[in-house]
């Protein structure tokens, strides 16, 4: 006979049932209103009228390869077929479009940046919680949903540069033999990635400096004559992490720099068709000596900001701001009502969740000090990494590959060329929080679930300017903490 067992937490789909719903909020928050602002907001004066100009054969130079506009011109082509989303028009871009074509792309493909998040999170310790945490900060990040809903390029940057991380860690989760291809297709993502802008690169970047650390500390240990220790029960397998070193340096150059190479050549065929001049090398050197030419400061332009500053959030970028009388008023008029006559406004602000931002930063810095103490006092060096070492090295290693390169970097940067390191610093806040989580102490308990409310509630008390929604003035500041952020 068998006997009757209660079924278990364990049989509810709770984790699919999790990450479905933050995905469709993140798609409804993604899609509503997107024909707003019939105009071009931001950046789109470049990308949906390059994109639009594909279509119409109007040959163009742009100061960033062409991969993000082949996606919005396709999504443009998409759009101008379909019975609905036809209600906004306008000729911004050279013809007559709606704004829903040339945004729809976009607001799809960052519906599934934290997905993408959670899947990365999961590969790098199998522990589900971590990616539901992880997707759910992810989804209440407010710059990625701000640059979500324009046609704009950083979420395919974003995703293709975590789609090649994603495929890296999957490749190292399996035996040997059954790489091959998962590694050939990280490659064309970081290509890709590359693509879109040249600062996709950081996302490789990130895995020469954790394989070149991981190399690093076997041959110390093996110089030392150091032992190894076994890690948890007696496995290596508790993160593919551990299996870095099996990746030798033929594997790694073939996969993570000969295919990127080539997949970010050949992404520029369609626009040498339609575009021959300048050539491939003659562009690649327009676009190098053009971003040379940019100065920085105020003078350039009012949002610039420095690298150092993205990590406190000090100056994110005002995308849209228009007042009205009413909430009936169309939005924007023209010629625009002067601002101090205005009852109603309406701001984007390419701005992260203030809180989610800081705490994440706070999480990145901790990690770094840590392992800097670590390593200093010479344990690092000696024994095979814990699990929890290695995921705290990938994590920096791949937000410092994001970040460091900025240093150096003197034409005018905005807040947004932040957005790659701060998916790294965001999955190490949800990494702290999952193991504050499942402590035993119950004060590190209840801190992780406060955490997890502050991170909600500030995004539903910043969504208004995210989504661009009606507030009265007093409404307007009551959001706007610092003097920097106007």
């Amino acid at each position: 006979m068998t006997r009757y067992q209660k079924p278990s937490n364990s049989s509810v789909p709770w984790f699919r049932i999790g990450i479905a719903a933050i995905f469709l909020l993140s798609l409804a928050l993604r899609f509503w209103g997107l024909s707003r602002f019939n105009s071009l907001v931001f950046d789109e004066v470049y990308y949906a009228k390059f994109a639009n100009d594909y279509l119409i054969g109007k040959q163009f130079f742009n100061a960033h390869p062409p991969l993000s506009q082949y996606i919005i011109a396709i999504g443009i082509w998409i759009g101008s077929h379909l019975p609905f989303g036809q209600d906004t028009v306008n000729g911004l871009t050279g013809s007559l479009r709606s704004t829903w074509s040339y945004r729809w792309l976009n607001a799809l493909t960052g519906s599934f940046i934290p997905l993408v998040v959670a899947a990365v999170a999961y590969q790098l310790n199998r522990r589900r919680t971590y990616a539901l945490i992880a997707a759910l900060f992810a989804a209440a990040d407010g710059l990625f949903l701000v640059e979500s809903r324009y046609a704009l390029n950083n979420v395919y940057l974003v995703i293709l540069g975590l789609l090649g991380q994603l495929c890296l860690l999957v490749a190292l989760n399996k035996p040997r033999q059954q790489r091959g291809n998962i590694l050939a297709l990280s490659g064309v993502f970081f290509g890709a990635s590359a693509a879109i802008k040249w600062n996709g690169l950081w996302f490789l970047l990130g895995v020469y400096m954790i394989w070149t650390a991981a190399w690093g500390m076997q041959w110390v240990r093996s110089r030392m004559g150091s032992q190894e220790l076994e890690v948890g029960n007696g496995k290596f397998s508790e993160t593919p992490l551990h299996n870095l070193t099996e990746l030798k340096l033929i594997a790694l150059l073939w996969n993570f720099a000969i295919i990127p190479a080539l997949t970010y050549s050949l992404l520029w065929i369609p626009h040498l068709q339609m575009n021959p001049s300048p050539g491939f090398w003659e562009a690649q050197h327009r676009i190098l000596t053009f971003h040379e030419s940019i100065g920085s400061g105020s003078e350039v332009h009012p949002y610039c900001s420095r690298w150092y500053s993205w990590l406190l959030m000090i100056r994110p970028v005002a995308y849209f701001y228009h007042t009205a009388q009413n909430t009936t008023e169309t939005v924007p008029a023209y010629p625009p009502l002067p601002a101090s006559m205005g009852k109603v406004i309406y701001d984007v602000h390419a701005i992260g969740n203030p809180v989610l931002w800081w705490l994440s930063t706070t999480a990145i810095l901790l990690l770094v000090v840590l392992l800097a103490v670590r390593l200093s006092s010479g344990e690092g060096w000696k024994f095979t990494p814990t699990s929890s070492s290695y995921i705290a090295l990938y994590l920096v290693l791949n937000w410092l590959a994001n970040l460091l390169p900025w240093v150096k970097v003197t034409r005018c940067t905005f807040l947004y060329h932040y957005m790659g390191a701060s998916v790294f610093s965001g999955l190490s806040l949800a990494w702290i929080v999952d193991r504050w989580l499942r402590s035993e102490q119950s004060y590190r308990r209840q801190a992780g679930i406060i955490v997890i409310l502050l991170i909600l509630l500030a995004f539903y008390f910043w969504m208004p300017i995210y989504l661009g929604l009606a507030l009265s003035p007093q409404g307007y500041q009551l959001r706007i903490w610092l003097r920097s952020w106007v």
